[in-house]
Formats: structure tokens, C-alpha cells, sequence
């Protein structure tokens, strides 16, 4: 069963900004809270990878080709997780996804970034 839903996607210039967004309405807080989750993306003709993640205790590890540029957050209380993405490079052009690290639920529909000018 899809456990998240995200938003905020769309078409970013090359050096822009956006902030994506994942709910979690149908999880109660006492499921959300303890979950590790993670941003992915998937793009054109590649395998979906972990962009970022964010533990219970708020710990957030990137990549080290993208520290610096992305920043994740949460609140437990909202069931939301966002995703802040600055200085946008074309390669960051793909599917969105949140889902909790291991043992991933059933994948949402994702939100579609496209970076281009």
C-alpha cells in the first residue's frame, strides 16, 4: 500500500531553486516518527537513487555530489517530508520519490523535476 504522497515538482531553471514536499496522511505520527526516510529519484534511463536521508533524530546525510545543494527535513507532527533543492543542474532532471529507507513501501507516483532553461 503507497504510504506517501509527493508534490512540488515541476520545471526549474539551471541555478534555481524548488521544494519538494511528502506526506504521509494515511500513516499515524507513532509509524512516522521512528521511520528513517529518504528523498530518491529516478532519471530518464536510469535507476533510481538516494539523493538524501533523515533519520528519527533528525540526522541528515547527502550524497557527497549533492551536499551543499539539497537539504532535507521533517515534522513528525505534519507526517511531511520535504526536500529543498538549490542551484538546480539539468542532471538533477528526474522523479522524485520519498519512502522510508529499508524495506521501502510500495512506491507513489513520484513528482517530476525538470531542470532546463
Amino acid at each position: 500500500q503507497v504510504q506517501f504522497v509527493e508534490s512540488g515538482g515541476g520545471l526549474g531553471p539551471p541555478g534555481g531553486s524548488l521544494r519538494l514536499s511528502c506526506t504521509a496522511s494515511r500513516m499515524i505520527f507513532s509509524t512516522f516518527a521512528p521511520l528513517d526516510l529518504g528523498w530518491y529519484r529516478q532519471a530518464p534511463g536510469k535507476e533510481r537513487e538516494l539523493v538524501a536521508t533523515i533519520d528519527s533524530d533528525l540526522n541528515a546525510n547527502y550524497p557527497d555530489t549533492l551536499k551543499g545543494r539539497f537539504t532535507i527535513s521533517r515534522n513528525n507532527s505534519r507526517k511531511t517530508l520535504w526536500l529543498q533543492m538549490n542551484s538546480l543542474k539539468p542532471e538533477d532532471t528526474g522523479v522524485y520519490y520519498c519512502n522510508r529507507i529499508r524495506d521501502p513501501y510500495s512506491w507513489g507516483r513520484g513528482t517530476q523535476v525538470t531542470v532546463s532553461s
